[in-house]
C-alpha cells in the first residue's frame, strides 16, 4: 500500500499545478481535451484506451497518491474513439488523509493540460429503493454533505485564473450531456436510472439511521467521493457528465452488512454497460 503523500502546502498553487502539467506534457505525446475519473471497480475501462501513455502517480510530486483496493494509481493518456482522452485509474479519497483541496488538485492539473470536459465515474451505494446493483446512474445533482461541514473543496485561497470566489452551481452536471447519456442508455438497452448523489466523508459505510436520513432529503445513490471534483471542475468551466455504478443496495432496515469487496465485484457487472455509454457518449459529442 502507498503511503500517503501529505506533506505538501495544503492548498495547490498556480506553481504547483503548472509544474505537474509539464510533467504531464513530457510524458506524452498527446493533447487530451477529455477526462474521466474511474471509480471503485470500474478502472478497467482504461484498458480501452488506444496508443496509451501511463504515467504513475507517484511520479507527479504533489498529486494524490491512491491508497485502495480497485484504484490503481495512474493517468493513462491515449485515443478512444478517435478523441484524445486522459483517464484517472483511480482517485485519491478525503478519508485517506488527503484535504479537499488535494483532492481537487487532479482537475485543476486536467484542466491546465487542456481538457475541458471531465466523465467522473463512482462506485455508489442504491439509497432509492428501486435501483439493484449492477445499474448506472445518473447524477442529475448532488447534496454536498462534507461541503456543508465546511469541507469544501474551493476552501482556502481562490485561484482565479480557473473561477470566481463565489461560483454558481446550479448546474454542476452538464443538462445537453445528460440527454445524450439517456439516448444512449435507451439505444442500448442499459437501463440507466437518475437521481441525486450525496458525498460522505467515509471511510465507514452508513449506518441505517444515516440511510433512512438520507433517503428522507432526496438522496438515490450515496458514496464518498466524485462531489469533490465536480465542483473543482465547474469551477474551472468544465462540462461535466457524472455517472454512478450502483455496487450494493443500501441497508435501511440493519438487516445486511455492506462490504468493500461486494463493491469491487459489482464493477464485472457494471463495467461492460459503463463501455458502451462512454465509447457512445464520445462518438456523440
Amino acid at each position: 500500500m502507498c503511503e500517503v503523500r501529505n506533506n505538501m502546502s495544503t492548498y495547490p498553487t498556480m506553481e504547483e499545478i503548472n509544474s505537474i502539467a509539464e510533467i504531464i506534457k513530457s510524458k506524452t505525446k498527446h493533447e487530451p481535451k477529455f477526462a474521466m475519473i474511474l471509480g471503485s471497480g470500474l478502472g478497467s475501462l482504461a484498458n480501452e484506451i488506444e496508443d496509451a501513455d501511463i504515467i504513475h502517480y507517484s511520479e507527479l510530486p504533489g498529486w494524490p497518491v491512491s491508497t485502495i483496493e480497485g484504484h490503481s494509481g495512474q493517468l493513462v493518456i491515449g485515443k478512444l474513439e478517435g478523441q484524445p482522452v486522459m483517464v484517472m485509474q483511480g482517485r485519491a479519497h478525503f478519508y485517506e488523509g488527503y484535504d479537499m483541496p488535494r483532492v481537487g488538485l487532479p482537475i485543476r492539473v486536467m484542466q491546465t493540460v487542456g481538457c475541458d470536459t471531465l466523465v467522473v465515474t463512482n462506485a455508489a451505494g442504491a439509497v432509492h429503493p428501486d435501483f439493484e446493483p449492477g445499474d448506472l446512474m445518473l447524477i442529475t445533482d448532488h447534496i454536498n454533505l462534507v461541503g456543508m461541514a465546511g469541507l469544501n473543496p474551493l476552501r482556502g485561497p481562490n485561484l482565479k485564473e480557473f473561477g470566481p470566489r463565489f461560483p454558481d452551481m446550479s448546474k454542476v452536471y452538464d443538462r445537453d450531456y445528460g440527454k445524450i447519456a439517456r439516448q444512449i442508455s435507451d439505444e442500448f438497452d442499459l437501463g440507466m436510472q437518475e437521481g441525486v448523489y450525496v458525498c460522505l466523508a467515509g471511510p465507514s459505510f452508513e449506518t441505517p439511521a444515516d440511510l433512512r436520513f438520507l433517503r428522507n432529503v432526496g438522496v438515490d445513490a450515496v458514496g464518498m467521493s466524485t462531489v469533490p471534483e465536480a465542483i473543482v471542475a465547474r469551477h474551472g468551466g468544465m462540462r461535466v457528465l457524472g455517472i454512478s455504478g450502483i455496487s450494493n443496495k443500501a441497508n435501511l432496515d440493519g438487516e445486511t452488512e455492506t462490504t468493500h469487496e461486494e463493491v469491487l465485484e459489482a464493477g464485472n457487472v457494471l463495467v461492460p454497460k459503463l463501455i458502451t455509454l462512454v465509447r457512445n457518449f464520445l462518438r456523440k459529442i
